[in-house]
């Protein structure tokens, strides 16, 4: 059973959440995080970074920013248990979540009983076949990263960017060890590093299967 103090902090989580836009320009959304001074401007991802700035100016009073540390792991937020902002595109057809380290995420259950996540979905609008915004962006940053360098030597193929998230609803999620076995996998396992070095084991979350248990509130747009 989930701590009254949680409960009070998703509802004042849930009404602060109004307070967020319902559209994400992407050339905007770097250009605002960019003057703000955020180091994740330059991210090709940008969706999910901008979801977690918007968090940290609208929940800033509510939840601790960023949250507990559990080795080289950090969550997104604390407030009675960790929490994680999460973002994901409801016009596609993987409806699987990466949320976090799993060891750190275990960590932080056996010491807290639950784990938060917050979850934004919406549809997305994805760049031109000219790869326009690809090109503003890399303009912007005044070259390509040394990720893009390396997906160009292998000969990889660029995947399409995000340029607009219409953001239709956020999920305030706990999940205790059973809810979360219930809709959970894992993700690179057995993945190494440019260094050759292992990658940490992550949890992913299928957010069609999310136990209506560990769904606490729902704010839509």
């Amino acid at each position: 059973m989930l701590d009254r103090k949680i409960m009070d902090t998703v509802s004042k989580l849930q009404i602060a959440s109004r307070n967020i836009p319902e559209v994400w320009d992407g050339r905007e959304a770097i250009l605002e995080m960019k003057e703000a001074g955020s180091r994740q401007w330059r991210q090709m991802e940008w969706m999910g970074f901008y979801f977690e700035f918007l968090c940290f100016q609208n929940y800033a009073n509510i939840i601790d920013m960023p949250g507990k540390k559990y080795g080289n792991t950090e969550f997104d937020a604390f407030s009675g248990i960790s929490w994680d902002f999460k973002t994901h595109a409801a016009n596609t057809t993987n409806h699987t979540v990466i949320t976090n380290d799993a060891e750190a995420i275990m960590n932080t259950m056996d010491e807290y009983g639950y784990y938060g996540v917050i979850l934004a979905i919406g549809e997305v609008e994805y760049n031109d076949e000219e790869r326009t915004f690809k090109r503003w962006h890399d303009e912007l940053k005044e070259g390509i990263s040394k990720y893009e360098v390396n997906r160009i030597n292998r000969g990889a193929m660029s995947r399409r960017r995000k340029t607009e998230f219409v953001l239709s609803e956020i999920h305030f999620i706990c999940f205790d060890t059973e809810t979360l076995l219930e809709c959970s996998g894992t993700f690179q396992k057995g993945f190494r590093n440019a260094d050759g070095s292992p990658r940490r084991e992550k949890i992913t979350v299928n957010i069609r299967r999310i136990p209506d248990a560990a769904l606490i509130a729902t704010e839509e747009f």
